[in-house]
Protein backbone atom coordinates (compact mmCIF):
# COMPACT_ATOMS: atom_id res chain seq x y z
CA UNK A 1 0.00 0.00 0.00
CA UNK A 2 1.96 3.22 -0.86
CA UNK A 3 0.22 5.29 2.29
CA UNK A 4 2.33 3.13 4.46
CA UNK A 5 5.17 5.01 6.39
CA UNK A 6 8.33 3.18 4.32
CA UNK A 7 7.10 5.65 1.49
CA UNK A 8 7.38 8.78 4.15
CA UNK A 9 10.96 8.81 4.97
CA UNK A 10 13.21 12.38 5.34
CA UNK A 11 16.98 12.48 5.08
CA UNK A 12 19.02 14.60 7.88
CA UNK A 13 19.97 17.25 5.61
CA UNK A 14 16.57 17.99 4.37
CA UNK A 15 15.09 18.00 7.96
CA UNK A 16 17.94 20.50 9.01
CA UNK A 17 17.10 22.86 6.55
CA UNK A 18 13.69 22.95 7.53
CA UNK A 19 14.45 23.32 10.79
CA UNK A 20 16.42 26.20 10.53
CA UNK A 21 14.02 28.02 8.07
CA UNK A 22 10.98 27.37 10.88
CA UNK A 23 13.50 29.12 13.39
CA UNK A 24 14.00 32.00 10.86
CA UNK A 25 9.97 31.99 10.73
CA UNK A 26 9.83 32.00 14.14
CA UNK A 27 11.90 34.83 15.09
CA UNK A 28 10.93 36.64 12.70
CA UNK A 29 7.43 36.76 13.93
CA UNK A 30 8.61 37.53 17.21
CA UNK A 31 10.91 40.35 15.94
CA UNK A 32 7.90 41.47 14.12
CA UNK A 33 5.30 41.53 17.07
CA UNK A 34 8.56 44.08 19.01
CA UNK A 35 8.96 46.31 15.93
CA UNK A 36 5.37 46.52 16.19
CA UNK A 37 5.83 47.74 19.58
CA UNK A 38 8.28 50.41 19.14
CA UNK A 39 7.00 51.71 15.48
CA UNK A 40 3.45 51.41 15.43
CA UNK A 41 1.86 52.71 18.15
CA UNK A 42 -1.41 54.02 16.73
CA UNK A 43 -2.23 50.45 15.70
CA UNK A 44 0.04 47.62 17.47
CA UNK A 45 -1.76 45.01 18.53
CA UNK A 46 -5.16 45.96 17.11
CA UNK A 47 -6.93 44.60 14.33
CA UNK A 48 -4.80 46.66 11.79
CA UNK A 49 -1.58 45.70 13.76
CA UNK A 50 1.03 43.26 12.73
CA UNK A 51 -0.13 40.81 15.12
CA UNK A 52 -3.21 40.44 14.24
CA UNK A 53 -2.87 40.97 10.66
CA UNK A 54 -0.17 38.02 10.27
CA UNK A 55 -2.78 35.87 12.51
CA UNK A 56 -4.98 36.08 9.33
CA UNK A 57 -2.22 35.47 7.33
CA UNK A 58 -0.81 32.37 8.69
CA UNK A 59 -4.14 31.19 9.07
CA UNK A 60 -5.09 31.49 5.04
CA UNK A 61 -2.15 30.20 4.10
CA UNK A 62 -2.63 27.08 6.14
CA UNK A 63 -6.42 26.76 4.22
CA UNK A 64 -4.77 27.53 0.98
CA UNK A 65 -2.48 24.50 1.53
CA UNK A 66 -5.43 22.39 3.06
CA UNK A 67 -6.74 22.93 -0.48
CA UNK A 68 -4.08 21.88 -2.20
CA UNK A 69 -3.32 18.70 -0.71
CA UNK A 70 -7.01 18.02 -0.35
CA UNK A 71 -7.83 18.86 -4.13
CA UNK A 72 -4.54 18.81 -6.04
CA UNK A 73 -3.01 16.04 -4.21
CA UNK A 74 -6.09 14.59 -3.03
CA UNK A 75 -4.41 12.83 -0.22
CA UNK A 76 -6.76 11.84 2.88
CA UNK A 77 -9.54 13.90 2.02
CA UNK A 78 -11.56 13.26 4.93
CA UNK A 79 -8.59 14.46 7.47
CA UNK A 80 -7.86 17.18 5.42
CA UNK A 81 -11.44 18.33 5.24
CA UNK A 82 -12.01 18.35 9.37
CA UNK A 83 -8.53 20.16 9.40
CA UNK A 84 -9.71 22.97 7.03
CA UNK A 85 -12.74 22.79 8.90
CA UNK A 86 -11.20 24.23 11.93
CA UNK A 87 -8.76 26.28 10.86
CA UNK A 88 -11.16 27.99 8.47
CA UNK A 89 -13.63 28.72 11.27
CA UNK A 90 -10.73 30.20 13.39
CA UNK A 91 -9.81 32.57 10.09
CA UNK A 92 -13.40 33.75 10.29
CA UNK A 93 -13.31 33.88 14.26
CA UNK A 94 -10.02 36.57 14.02
CA UNK A 95 -12.35 38.38 11.64
CA UNK A 96 -15.27 39.19 13.46
CA UNK A 97 -14.61 42.67 14.47
CA UNK A 98 -14.62 43.65 10.89
CA UNK A 99 -17.65 41.21 10.53
CA UNK A 100 -19.56 42.82 13.54
CA UNK A 101 -18.59 46.23 12.28
CA UNK A 102 -19.12 46.10 8.33
CA UNK A 103 -21.92 43.61 8.26
CA UNK A 104 -23.78 42.49 11.82
CA UNK A 105 -23.40 41.47 14.90
CA UNK A 106 -22.09 38.38 15.76
CA UNK A 107 -22.19 37.34 11.93
CA UNK A 108 -19.04 35.17 12.19
CA UNK A 109 -20.67 32.89 14.48
CA UNK A 110 -22.99 32.14 11.45
CA UNK A 111 -20.11 31.53 8.96
CA UNK A 112 -18.28 29.43 11.36
CA UNK A 113 -21.73 27.24 11.94
CA UNK A 114 -22.26 27.34 7.80
CA UNK A 115 -18.88 25.71 7.59
CA UNK A 116 -18.15 23.50 10.78
CA UNK A 117 -21.42 21.67 11.01
CA UNK A 118 -21.54 20.18 7.07
CA UNK A 119 -18.25 18.91 7.37
CA UNK A 120 -18.76 17.21 10.25
CA UNK A 121 -21.84 15.71 9.51
CA UNK A 122 -19.61 14.68 5.53
CA UNK A 123 -16.70 13.18 8.00
CA UNK A 124 -19.22 11.24 10.07
CA UNK A 125 -20.87 10.01 7.29
CA UNK A 126 -16.92 8.90 5.93
CA UNK A 127 -16.04 8.24 9.52
CA UNK A 128 -14.81 4.45 8.30
CA UNK A 129 -12.55 6.50 5.87
CA UNK A 130 -11.73 9.07 7.89
CA UNK A 131 -10.29 6.71 10.70
CA UNK A 132 -8.25 5.09 8.39
CA UNK A 133 -6.53 8.11 7.31
CA UNK A 134 -6.25 9.43 10.58
CA UNK A 135 -4.32 6.51 11.59
CA UNK A 136 -2.06 7.17 9.11
CA UNK A 137 -1.45 11.20 9.69
CA UNK A 138 -1.73 10.75 13.80
CA UNK A 139 1.93 9.04 13.47
CA UNK A 140 3.33 12.15 11.31
CA UNK A 141 5.24 15.05 12.66
CA UNK A 142 2.51 17.31 11.56
CA UNK A 143 -0.20 16.01 13.83
CA UNK A 144 2.19 16.57 16.83
CA UNK A 145 3.16 20.00 15.68
CA UNK A 146 -0.82 20.74 15.23
CA UNK A 147 -1.60 19.17 18.59
CA UNK A 148 0.96 21.72 20.02
CA UNK A 149 -0.36 24.59 17.74
CA UNK A 150 -3.96 23.95 18.93
CA UNK A 151 -3.31 23.57 22.47
CA UNK A 152 -1.08 26.66 22.71
CA UNK A 153 -3.58 28.87 21.02
CA UNK A 154 -6.74 27.60 22.60
CA UNK A 155 -5.82 26.46 25.84
CA UNK A 156 -2.51 28.25 27.20
CA UNK A 157 -3.02 31.93 25.42
CA UNK A 158 -6.52 31.95 27.07
CA UNK A 159 -5.98 31.08 30.35
CA UNK A 160 -2.23 33.02 30.36
CA UNK A 161 -4.16 36.22 29.25
CA UNK A 162 -6.08 35.94 31.68
CA UNK A 163 -7.25 39.58 33.62
CA UNK A 164 -7.06 37.90 36.73
CA UNK A 165 -3.10 36.58 36.28
CA UNK A 166 -2.11 39.70 35.06
CA UNK A 167 -3.75 41.86 38.09
CA UNK A 168 -1.93 39.39 40.46
CA UNK A 169 1.25 39.84 38.39
CA UNK A 170 0.88 44.08 37.72
CA UNK A 171 -1.19 44.67 41.19
CA UNK A 172 -1.77 48.28 41.02
CA UNK A 173 0.18 48.93 37.71
CA UNK A 174 -2.29 46.69 35.84
CA UNK A 175 -3.07 48.16 32.22
CA UNK A 176 -5.24 46.00 30.36
CA UNK A 177 -3.14 46.28 27.14
CA UNK A 178 -0.36 44.04 29.02
CA UNK A 179 -2.66 41.08 29.33
CA UNK A 180 -3.96 41.81 25.63
CA UNK A 181 -0.53 41.81 24.32
CA UNK A 182 0.61 38.68 26.20
CA UNK A 183 -2.31 36.67 24.55
CA UNK A 184 -2.29 38.19 21.43
CA UNK A 185 1.40 36.91 20.87
CA UNK A 186 1.05 33.35 22.24
CA UNK A 187 -2.27 33.13 19.89
CA UNK A 188 0.01 33.82 17.35
CA UNK A 189 3.00 31.72 18.14
CA UNK A 190 -0.15 28.41 18.17
CA UNK A 191 -0.94 29.69 15.02
CA UNK A 192 2.29 29.37 13.78
CA UNK A 193 2.66 26.14 14.52
CA UNK A 194 -0.55 25.47 12.74
CA UNK A 195 1.42 26.83 9.69
CA UNK A 196 4.42 24.56 10.10
CA UNK A 197 2.13 21.53 10.98
CA UNK A 198 0.47 22.52 7.19
CA UNK A 199 3.29 22.79 5.95
CA UNK A 200 4.53 19.60 7.21
CA UNK A 201 1.37 17.54 6.25
CA UNK A 202 1.86 19.19 2.38
CA UNK A 203 5.46 17.96 2.41
CA UNK A 204 4.46 14.88 3.55
CA UNK A 205 1.16 14.65 0.94
CA UNK A 206 3.25 15.49 -1.76
CA UNK A 207 5.32 12.27 -0.88
CA UNK A 208 2.24 10.06 -0.63
CA UNK A 209 1.14 11.56 -3.83
CA UNK A 210 4.25 10.56 -5.79
CA UNK A 211 4.50 7.11 -4.17
CA UNK A 212 1.02 6.46 -5.06
CA UNK A 213 2.37 7.24 -8.39
CA UNK A 214 5.21 5.30 -8.75
CA UNK A 215 3.13 2.50 -7.58
CA UNK A 216 0.41 2.91 -9.98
Amino acid sequence: MSDTPRAWPLGFRTTLIKAILYVLGIGAIAQGAFLEALYLPDVRFSELGFTELTQTLTLAVSCGLLLYVRHILKVWPTVTLLLLAFIGASLVREQDAFLDQYIADDTWQIIVALIVVPSLAWVVMQRRRFLDEFAHYSNSFSFGLFTAGVLTTYIFSRLYGRQDFWRAVLQDHFVREFKDVAEEVVELLGYSLILVAMIELMLLARRVHKARLAHA
